[in-house]
């Protein structure tokens, strides 16, 4: 424990210099504007970026990319709250109570629920990352290729048995991913796999063509065939209402260390912020005294889903630096980012480059700071900005789309490529097809594949390689009892219901 507190300073040296200070406002900023203009997003806004920090030194470019993201995930609460529009997945659970407060007059009382309540959530989660961080690290250096696979492979159960949708769906979204993720050379053979001829796909498809493709085009395709119109509602800053504000946080305390908890949980299991927001929206209703009033404005409405939406946001970081895993749609565009860099996710990049993984987490903390001053500051400029006709935002937002697109390697291929998976991703929003499996699918598909083979080389193909040592068979049993809890969960329900449907018929009068 004292070991991690050492190296956190260590890290705070490093993050607040002048350079990385002045990188983490300039993220912030970049990332409200990514989070308050629909259509546009965290995965997408990293994934934009992250051309631009292929000259940067590895520790610069994260602390843009993970600031970036506090951003993105502050504005999507903005947007959500006085547009009734959610700019982010994670804050669609926001506008159940956060609109209709700020209809009543009281959207900088919202507002102010929301990014203090979001503020508290990323700290904890950063706190869980700073305690937990080494602890996993180490032991995952127990890991051979049969235990990465298993964790690959709870990964993926994990999305089909906690789906908040239908497991049906989930898995074809992942097995769709795991299409994207073959073609090219195969690395163990060397031979083109689903190339189809076309020499520009022997190299594989660029997940950040595809997130651009599913977050940015797909998005506008949506909004467009939806009609979306940005009716907000006027929002001045007063340091008065903002102080009263926080002086009523501490009665709910309960509801805060309740969704802090359920966003960490969910944002270490690939869970996410979005499933996170609304597991707790839905715990908090039903265990607040004032349940009745979730949907009409009430602040535990909005605090709840957003101190899980941020605490599931930091603590997905966590495993993708220690596991090489990565528990959201975003930490898995930041994964390919460290790869580009030469950096590789997992528990050797805390004993080979310990100032970069240190200096990432204190950024963390100053990161968060600097958002909610920004945040708040910068409410009523955005509540102007977003007055502006979806016929002048819809095009900026595709020639954002077709710039990233291009930049990632200077082909006029990627740009088609990204319309393909742009209409792929509207697709899948008008039939009800989750996102987050098939990206997650497209960054781990080839690392899951590779672990199977190898581990299938060292047992001369056997699979009880898998169920070898305690560890790995524990991990794959768990990753089993996922796959199977939407089954598990139909018997149960089922029984249970006849169980009351015959207590019923006991129970009447004869």
């Amino acid at each position: 424990m004292m070991g991690n507190f050492g190296q956190l300073m260590d890290g705070f040296a490093i993050a607040l210099t002048t350079q990385h200070v002045m990188i983490m406002v300039l993220g912030v900023l970049l990332g409200l504007v990514v989070g308050v203009l629909p259509g546009l997003g965290a995965p997408n806004g990293v994934s934009l970026l992250l051309p631009l920090t292929f000259t940067m030194d590895p520790i610069s470019a994260i602390i843009l990319l993970t600031s970036m993201y506090w951003g993105a995930l502050f504005g999507g609460s903005t947007t959500s709250i006085l547009f009734n529009i959610p700019g982010e997945p994670s804050s669609v659970a926001t506008t159940f109570d956060g609109h209709p407060m700020a209809k009543q007059g009281e959207a900088v009382r919202a507002l102010t629920l929301a990014f203090t309540s979001a503020g508290i959530g990323a700290l904890v989660g950063v706190l869980v990352i700073t305690l937990l961080s080494s602890w996993v690290a180490n032991f995952a250096l127990r890991f051979g290729s049969p235990e990465y696979f298993a964790v690959y492979f709870m990964a993926f159960a994990s999305f089909i048995g906690m789906a908040g949708g239908s497991p049906f769906k989930t898995l074809v979204s992942i097995m769709l991913g795991f299409a994207v993720a073959t073609v090219g050379m195969d690395t163990i053979s060397g031979e083109g796999r689903l190339t189809f001829g076309l020499g520009e796909l022997s190299n594989g498809i660029s997940f950040l063509i595809v997130v651009i493709g599913l977050f940015g085009i797909g998005e506008l395709l949506l909004t467009i065939d939806e009609g979306y119109k940005f009716e907000g509602v006027k929002a001045k800053l007063k340091l008065s209402t903002i102080f009263r504000t926080l002086a009523e946080m501490p009665r709910y305390w309960v509801t805060i260390v309740r969704s802090a908890l359920i966003g960490c949980w969910m944002g270490i299991t690939p869970g996410g912020p979005t499933a996170a927001s609304f597991m707790s929206y839905a715990l908090g209703r039903r265990f607040s005294r004032r349940g009745k009033n979730f949907g009409k404005g009430e602040p535990e409405g909005i605090i709840a889903p957003e101190t899980a939406d941020h605490s599931a946001g930091s603590c997905a970081l966590l495993p993708m630096l220690a596991l090489g895993v990565p528990g959201s749609a975003t930490a898995a565009v930041m994964m390919g980012g460290l790869m580009i860099w030469g950096l590789n996710p997992g528990p050797m990049l805390f004993s080979t480059r310990p100032d970069f993984v240190w200096g990432l987490i204190a950024s963390m903390y100053a990161g968060n700071l600097i958002a909610v001053v920004l945040v708040l500051a910068t409410v009523p400029l955005f509540a102007f900005i977003l007055r502006a006709p979806f016929t002048v935002v819809g095009p900026l937002i595709a020639i954002i789309c077709v710039i990233g697109a291009y930049t990632v390697a200077n082909h006029m291929f990627d740009i088609w490529l990204a319309l393909i998976f742009g209409i792929v991703g509207y697709a899948f929003k008008k039939l009800d097809y989750p996102l987050a499996p098939f990206v997650l699918a497209v960054v781990l598909g080839d690392k899951a594949e590779d672990a199977f083979r190898q581990s299938m080389l060292s047992s001369g193909g056997s699979l009880s390689v898998f169920f070898e040592t305690p560890l790995v068979a524990t991990m794959m049993a768990i990753g089993f009892l996922l796959l199977l809890l939407p089954f598990i969960s139909r018997v149960v329900g089922a029984v249970l219901g006849k169980g009351n449907a015959a207590e019923a018929r006991d129970g009447r009068p004869a």
